[in-house]
């Protein structure tokens, strides 16, 4: 952000130097600090800030905290609802360990930035927001190494503070959902939803289910408000039970309610994904199947790499059956065809 007259786009700052014996203006002289704010320019300099910031970080969560819970009361802040979720800033520098204060967090490697710099190091931030206005509420700041999905607990406790003796629903994203975090947002009594991360959900469950017995959703996306009936994407839904398990055997079973959702929109999407992905995979192996015992392709195992290639760059390892023949000549060719049971399958879960 700009600071007014800092000579960004439109500035009228100049670049003549000053005459002896002149002061020549700068950003805090040019703007009326002492007018709006009421102190001096000479009083904003790094120095300052950088003593102010030291002096602010021992007592930063107390004074957010302070300061969220007060505009809760003054402004009537709707908190019976907060939505979690948290990002990572990528910073340029060695930032050794050592010269670190271990008090506070720490700038280092985690191995999932999102902005995908695995080459610099990074600190975590979360944020809550109010469902109604999506008023930041409460923040904090994460070591850069810390998994995200550790940091739910101290989130959850923050907000339940903050809430007072509001109970509030607690909404996040996939991180929230391992037997940890769960455990201990059953235990503190905090609703939350989150979706489930996809890896605990085996494709059978979602084969399995009786769409017919899926009650309908009420709802029309706003993208959807202008079309017909018959042109709007639907919703159904299921309920039913999730279930954790601990790490140890001694760890109890937890069970939550679960709501699955089908989506007509969703189906559509990975139906035309697939198409893409089986028409660019036989304009590939079309390729190949012509060039097979060529001057390219010559031998058999010169043929198997090139499908590794294809079928991890189009995905359809899956489905793809292939076979190498060869004719009398000792020449290689390439028979092939996609698995129609696996895609069928494939085609159950969408949606």
């Amino acid at each position: 952000m700009a600071l007014p007259g800092a000579g960004g786009p439109g500035s009228s700052s100049s670049c003549k130097p000053a005459k002896p014996g002149e002061i020549k203006p700068t950003w805090q002289t040019r703007f009326p600090y002492r007018r709006v704010f009421g102190f001096t320019p000479d009083l904003l300099n790094d120095d300052r800030l950088g003593r102010a910031l030291d002096a602010i970080a021992p007592k930063l969560e107390v004074i957010a905290g302070t300061v969220g819970a007060r505009a809760i009361t003054e402004f009537g802040i709707d908190v019976s609802r907060l939505h979690w979720d948290m990002t990572s800033m990528s910073v340029h520098g060695a930032f050794p360990a050592g010269d670190q204060d271990e008090q506070y967090p720490l700038i280092a490697c985690n191995g999932h930035p999102k902005d995908r710099r695995l080459d610099l190091k990074q600190v975590q931030a979360g944020l809550a927001v109010s469902a109604d206005g999506g008023i930041p509420v409460h923040s904090r700041v994460f070591s850069g190494a810390s998994a995200e999905v550790s940091q739910v607990v101290g989130a959850m406790n923050d907000l339940k503070a903050m809430a007072g003796t509001h109970e509030f629903l607690m909404v996040a994203d996939s991180k929230l959902v391992s037997y940890s975090n769960i455990s201990a947002l059953l235990e503190a009594g905090v609703e939350f939803i989150a979706p489930v991360p996809a890896a605990q959900i085996k494709d059978d469950v979602y084969a399995a289910l009786d769409r017919e017995r899926a009650e309908p959703v009420d709802w029309v996306p706003e993208r959807d408000e202008g079309k017909p009936d018959t042109e709007r994407e639907t919703y159904r839904v299921l309920e039913d039970i999730h279930t954790l398990t601990g790490r140890r055997k001694s760890d109890p079973t937890l069970t939550v309610r679960r709501i699955l959702v089908h989506s007509t929109a969703v189906a559509a999407g990975q139906q035309a994904a697939r198409a893409k992905r089986l028409a660019k995979a036989a304009e590939d192996l079309g390729k190949l199947t012509a060039a097979a015992g060529g001057r390219r392709y010559k031998t058999r195992e010169k043929i198997v790499a090139r499908i590794g290639v294809v079928t991890a760059k189009r995905r359809v390892t899956s489905c793809l059956r292939w076979h190498i023949s060869e004719d009398e000549h000792g020449t290689p060719g390439l028979i092939w065809h996609f698995d129609q049971d696996v895609l069928k399958a494939e085609a159950a879960v969408d949606g």
